[in-house]
């Protein structure tokens, strides 16, 4: 019994040296909570997409590292707050959404949170949960008389995703102004419905995760707890979670596997050791020898990385697979089945089509002016050989015996055309 309270009260020290913590709204008082036995603790995930992205995967991993530590997770999925839409780090008022698409979105980001957490009627299982359950049933008038008097409008403006709206001249809708409101009674909800003292979350919804608790004491006298994470970004300022084609989604129908492992492969060098903390289960032990690589050698420490974060996400098989199509491709020159493939209308190979043209067909450039510059660097190939042409074209000429053209930039990126009837 006694090592399960300690396994349980380490939960926040592991947190710590991982990288995940930010900002707690009472560390002694929630470390003595949680030394006290099972605590229960949510994220909580609008559906404004058909997945999550790698953006989100710090605030799962939370939760994975908390029921790994034997406490409880809720994954709350926005099914209600998704119709009132978030104004967090945005500059301009999200779409709003169809009952038909949120419900779309909830059913296909399911899948992420099951990859990295255990669903079951355990103690410590996780369990999801939609806010729409009970914010659909709210009577408004009701709900500003009993919640909303615990709210300040001048307290309200000076949090950022409000006052930073305001200080851009983006316009603040009055709909946008009622998600503060939402988000905190659902952390009194589930508290009520669940015992759940602790909300987690990005740095950027501290405001937010503030009300929540203050909700909690001036309405029910209950202590809740707060924390979040760093705003992630990469060592170059970049926002976690984009690459050059876009979002790196967790869902494998939106993002093959094998670019989720690009993804993380092309990690910055300085940003290894931190991702390697907070993205994969490795131990302390094994990242700090990885952290001792030097020169070239960092790049086994990428492989690692982009090893294990896709095992997480995709399974091992997945992730290996990747690795050894990544390998083919780099090491030996292959062309190697896995590659992402883009299809080209075998009508139009047939005529010919322009280099600078696939290039930016195939997602390597993002314009043919940047195709240009990059044949003058030699960077850009055809099946292995540098271009040195901008205006040569690509035909049925070119397929290599795989029955593809492979277009390359540099020597990590790849794709390959394949001729569609």
């Amino acid at each position: 019994m006694r090592a399960a309270a300690k396994k349980q009260s380490d939960f926040i020290q592991i947190l710590q040296e991982r990288g995940y913590l930010h900002q707690i709204s009472d560390e002694d008082g929630l470390k003595a909570a949680a030394a006290k036995g099972i605590i229960t603790a949510y994220a909580g995930y609008d559906c404004t997409a058909a997945s999550l992205h790698v953006g989100n995967l710090i605030s799962i991993m939370m939760l994975r590292v908390l029921q790994q530590a034997g406490h409880k997770p809720i994954v709350l999925l926005g099914g209600g707050t998704t119709k009132v839409g978030d104004p967090s780090g945005k500059d301009e008022t999200r779409k709003l959404l169809t009952q038909k698409e949120i419900d779309a979105n909830k059913a296909s980001i399911k899948t992420a949170f099951t990859k990295l957490l255990s669903f079951g009627d355990g103690e410590t299982d996780a369990i999801l949960v939609d806010n729409d359950e009970w914010l659909k049933n709210l009577r408004y008038i009701k709900f500003l008389r009993e919640y909303g008097r615990h709210f300040t409008i001048n307290r309200m403006l000076t949090f950022d995703s409000v006052k930073l709206r305001l200080e851009r001249e983006q316009p603040l809708t009055f709909l946008e102004f009622n998600y503060m409101l939402l988000q905190a009674y659902d952390f009194l909800e589930l508290a009520r419905r669940y015992n759940c003292v602790l909300q987690m979350g990005g740095s950027d919804q501290w405001g937010n995760i503030v009300n929540g608790i203050e909700l909690g004491r001036r309405a029910e006298g209950r202590e809740l707890f707060g924390l979040t994470t760093p705003l992630l970004t990469t060592s170059s300022g970049a926002k976690m979670g984009k690459s050059v084609k876009g979002a790196v989604w967790l869902n494998a129908d939106m993002l093959s596997p094998y670019d989720y492992w690009q993804f993380w492969r092309n990690t910055e060098d300085a940003d290894v050791t931190r991702f390697l903390r907070l993205f994969t289960d490795l131990p302390l032990s094994e990242i700090a020898r990885l952290e001792a690589l030097a020169g070239s050698e960092i790049n086994e420490a990428k492989k690692v990385l982009a090893t294990e974060a896709t095992a997480l996400m995709h399974g091992r098989a997945a992730a290996e697979a990747a690795a050894e199509t990544a390998r083919k491709a780099f090491e030996e020159g292959e062309s190697a089945e896995g590659l992402p493939t883009v299809e080209i209308p075998k009508a139009d190979l047939s005529q010919g089509i322009g280099l600078l043209n696939a290039s930016t067909l195939a997602g390597l450039v993002a314009s043919t002016s940047e195709a240009r510059r990059q044949i003058k660097g030699g960077a850009l190939r055809l099946n292995g050989v540098a271009a040195t042409d901008e205006r040569a074209t690509i035909t049925l000429k070119d397929l290599n015996p795989d029955g593809v053209i492979k277009l390359s930039l540099g020597k990590k990126r790849h794709v390959l055309l394949r001729p569609a009837p």
